[in-house]
């Protein structure tokens, strides 16, 4: 699958949250939507999971506008927690398993034990950074064609952040599937990025492949985002 964003913008009444932004994205690499606070990456994310439309512009999967249905074939995975705090953490695998056919319980079950997770714990007992391995497991035990995770390492200790990043090297199927990960911390990802997509107060501000800017440039993608891109 590929997606394809042409001159989308997203406006909320007088607020314009993305500007006649233009994306390709397509299987084997991992892409990095980079920014400020405030940017548009959730937005921007949302749009391109059929969970939000552009006031105009078009958002298309293999050349056909997304809908409603592009949450078949994408696993979101938002900043918030939605988790019914009740359940424990089998009880939201299960749940998961119930709600998309893709789901790969084996997988998530692996996952766990690689995340330390124990399946009988309730949700509400969670620590915030297993929290996050959770939803981490839950959006990788998919075989989705889309992948899009919206600030994953937010609030996380820098362990849980290693940990993150070694399951999504391992666990996803670059053939197939479109990994985007929008952060406004930019180091925690860089290794494991191929393409930068910024944006800056709702505009495609660059998209540049990483070892371009390592080897053009000679500088990390901080660097290079810090002397390059303008923040206003």
């Amino acid at each position: 699958m590929n997606i394809t964003l042409h001159n989308v913008s997203k406006q909320y009444g007088r607020h314009a949250a993305v500007k006649d932004v233009s994306i390709s994205l397509s299987p084997g690499k991992i892409y990095g939507l980079i920014g400020p606070n405030g940017s548009g990456k959730s937005t921007t994310l949302k749009m391109m999971a059929g969970l939000m439309f552009p006031t105009s512009g078009s958002v298309r999967a293999d050349g056909k506008p997304v809908t409603r249905d592009m949450v078949r074939h994408t696993a979101y995975l938002t900043e918030l927690d939605m988790f019914y705090p009740r359940f424990t953490v089998k009880d939201m695998i299960a749940f998961y398993q119930s709600q998309f056919p893709d789901f790969q319980i084996e997988k998530a079950y692996k996952l766990l034990e690689e995340m330390k997770l124990q399946p009988d714990k309730k949700i509400k007992q969670l620590s915030k950074g297993n929290r996050g391995r959770l939803k981490i497991v839950l959006a990788l035990s998919r075989r989705a064609s889309v992948i899009l995770l919206d600030e994953p390492f937010s609030g996380l200790d820098p362990m849980v952040r290693e940990s993150i990043v070694n399951s999504l090297v391992s666990y996803i199927d670059f053939e197939h599937q479109i990994v985007v990960v929008a952060t406004h911390e930019i180091e925690e990802i860089e290794t494991l990025l191929d393409e930068v997509i910024v944006l800056v107060n709702g505009e495609k501000a660059a998209q540049r492949n990483l070892e371009e800017i390592r080897e053009q440039e000679g500088m990390s993608v901080l660097e290079w985002f810090k002397s390059n891109i303008q923040v206003y």
